[in-house]
């Protein structure tokens, strides 16, 4: 009795979601209406606008900019006739300090393999063991890296 209800109900769903699915007539599209919107508060416009001034200010900032970012090379050639001169000079600036920090590189190190010792140490809990000596090893990996940065006078 049990299969027989099954096998009812099965085939009565599949009936129901194959004729849901059915168009009701063949000349019905179902698609939606294309609508055609006219810009009536002038978002076009101002959006060109916005792009025009955000260039001007762009433009204005780097002419504005006396010292240049990197390496600046000037060259000049003048020849007359079969002998030809050169002159050139360069301007070098000093490279700002990029890249992580002994104190960022330390603490990194310093709390995955606290992760992973913690989680070794406590058997019975590895998740709290993992999160504890994660957090103790970073702590103790950014105080190394730290004393570190103050040494080479990085701040």
């Amino acid at each position: 009795m049990k299969k027989l209800f099954s096998i009812i109900a099965v085939s009565a769903m599949v009936s129901v979601v194959l004729f849901a699915c059915k168009n009701r007539e063949a000349g019905i599209t179902t698609q939606a209406p294309v609508l055609k919107y006219e810009d009536t508060v002038g978002l076009a416009q101002f959006q060109s606008w916005k792009a025009m001034n955000e260039r001007a200010e762009f433009e204005k900032y780097m002419n504005s900019q006396n010292a240049p970012v990197a390496i600046a090379h000037k060259s000049a050639m003048s020849s007359s006739g079969s002998t030809g001169t050169m002159t050139s000079s360069s301007t070098n600036y000093a490279k700002s300090k990029t890249g992580w920090s002994k104190a960022a590189k330390y603490a990194a190190i310093g709390g995955g393999s606290g992760v992973v010792l913690g989680a070794v140490i406590n058997k019975r809990n590895r998740v709290a063991g993992g999160a504890i000596g994660g957090v103790l090893g970073g702590g103790l990996g950014y105080v190394l890296g730290r004393t570190k940065d103050k040494k080479e006078g990085r701040y």
